[in-house]
Parts: C-alpha cells; structure tokens; sequence
C-alpha cells in the first residue's frame, strides 16, 4: 500500500465472553476485519481467549470492566461498594446511579483496576497494549482520575476517547441511544484534561458508537472513515497551529464481531447479555470481512494496526 491516509485500528471488544465470541473475533482477525482486540479478565473465557491471541499474535488490551459481573479482587467480592447483595457488579446503569449518588469508594475502583491488570499480565504475559473502559466506565466523573493514574503508575500509555464525529446527525439511532451516547461523548471531552495530565494518549479520532450492530454496513464504514479523515485533519490542524502539515490520521474503529452466544454459556458471571446472545455480533463480523469493505480500506488507503503501531 502506499503512503496511508488513514491509520486505523479496528479493536474486537469484549474478548474472552464465551468461546463464540472469541471464535468470531479470532475469524474476523484471521480475515483481516479487525486488528486489535480488547479482553475482559473477568469473563468465563479469558483464558481461553488470551491462549488464542497469543496462538495468532493478536495484538491486545484489556477492557476494564466495573459494571458486569464479579470483580477481580478478591478483596472485593462479597463486601464492597462495587457490588450488589449478589456480588455482581452494578450493571452499566446501575453503576453510573451509583456514581451519582457517591455511594462508590474510590479506592475500591483502583484496587479492582489493578487486580484486572495482575489478571491481564498473568494470563498473557506482557502488560496490555492499550487499556479502556468496558460500557465507557472509565471516561465516567471520578472514575477517570483513578483510571488515568493507574495507567500512568503502570506504565500504559494508550486508551479510548469516545468522541464520534457527526454522532449528532444519526437519525436512525433509538432516542435512549442517542441520550446514552450524548452523555458518553461529554464525559469523554471532560476525560481529556484528565488523560493528558497523565500523559495518556489516544488516536486522533474515535468510531463506533454509529455503526455499532444492525448499524454496520459497508456504506456506513465508509461514512465514518471520511468523517475521521475530516475531523483527524481538523484536530491536527488545530494542535500544530501556522506549522500544520498533513500527516496521516489516527483512528479506532470500536467493533463487536462475534458468533452469537449459547443461552447460558458465557458472560462475567451472570450468562451472557442479549447483545451478545443476538444476531447483531455474526452481523458485524459479515460486514467486517466483507471484501467490499477490505477494498474500501484499500481505495481510501487505509492501513489497518494496533495501538503498538501508532
């Protein structure tokens, strides 16, 4: 390829939530739809799925999770803030009201962090590449500031913004998404002070809240890989001033592809979701392994890579 436009990673998020989902995820990989993927340590097969990244040198990070499922830190599981009567985890909104109304202690949140990391290490080895937040918990108020300084301290220096070009013009999402993802983009700009003061660092442009699940297509890629183009030239324009040179644009591509999951097998402890039980994930990894969406990359010379290429 010659010289890209477009540097993109294509993270598989959610890896490690049951075997169908990993098999998906590692086809997708094998095919060239994805290039990077993001593990839930506290999955029924992390394991399993971290074998399998090792076995095809897919590059990886870990997706923090505090809102599904049991935590990591032993510590943790019967009496804690950051869970319920059951020992789960509060559920994604269920963690955000929690939150709101302080009944979080803080410390916990940073002790559980750092126990999902010791897990990340002792199953794949190596510290991950990138870490984010699974649900966007860690762009959350509060949250951000113990997610950033556990990065800092351990030496991780990639995540996620969640800030999506043109999430304002879709029509086509439910209005719950779109008031979901409106206050997942205003905690994300409030991260960004936060993340920089830590010297955390993210690609210049973030997709995938649009074209998530029955939302993807090839002419939706499309839509969002010239939205980042724009916004990365824009972004780059405005932090290099008069000394602005076009440069290629960075980019992560937020993607589930997977096989739908068995009725009770998988999950973080609770079975799996409906999400992942639906036909949406094998939609995703059709359209992402679709040649006309490889020849796209190709004809908008995009590169796909991992946040260790950037």
């Amino acid at each position: 390829m010659p010289q890209p436009r477009l540097k993109l990673v294509v993270t598989g998020d959610d890896f490690g939530y049951c075997p169908r989902r990993n098999q998906g995820i590692v086809d997708c990989f094998l095919a060239g739809g994805i290039s990077n993927v993001s593990l839930l340590v506290n999955a029924s097969a992390a394991k399993q799925a971290a074998d399998l990244a090792k076995r095809h040198r897919i590059p990886i990070g870990l997706h923090a999770n505090l809102s599904e499922g049991e935590p990591v830190c032993q510590n943790l599981q019967q009496v804690s803030t950051l869970v319920n009567s059951q020992g789960f985890f509060h559920g994604k909104m269920g963690f955000r009201q929690a939150l709101e109304r302080g009944q979080l202690i803080m410390n916990q949140v940073e002790l559980e962090l750092r126990a999902q990391v010791r897990r990340f290490v002792k199953l794949t080895r190596h510290l991950p590449h990138h870490m984010d937040g699974h649900q966007h918990v860690h762009v959350l108020p509060d949250i951000r500031e113990v997610f950033a300084h556990v990065l800092s301290d351990l030496g991780i220096f990639y995540t996620r913004v969640p800030v999506e070009p043109g999430l304002q013009n879709c029509p086509w999402l439910p209005e719950h998404l779109q008031t979901f993802y409106t206050q997942v983009e205003k905690d994300a700009l409030d991260s960004v002070p936060v993340f920089r003061r830590h010297g955390i660092r993210w690609p210049d442009v973030y997709l995938g809240l649009t074209t998530m699940g029955q939302n993807m297509s090839q002419s939706s890629l499309q839509k969002a890989i010239k939205q980042a183009l724009a916004a990365g030239l824009s972004e780059r324009r405005s932090r290099s001033g008069s000394g602005f040179q076009q440069s290629v644009v960075t980019a992560e591509l937020m993607v589930h592809p997977g096989y739908p999951s068995y009725p009770q097998e998988g999950g973080c402890g609770e079975g799996p979701d409906d999400f992942s039980q639906s036909t949406e994930r094998h939609h995703e990894l059709s359209v992402l392994t679709d040649p006309s969406v490889l020849d796209l990359y190709h004809q908008e010379k995009v590169q796909l890579c991992s946040f260790k290429d950037l």
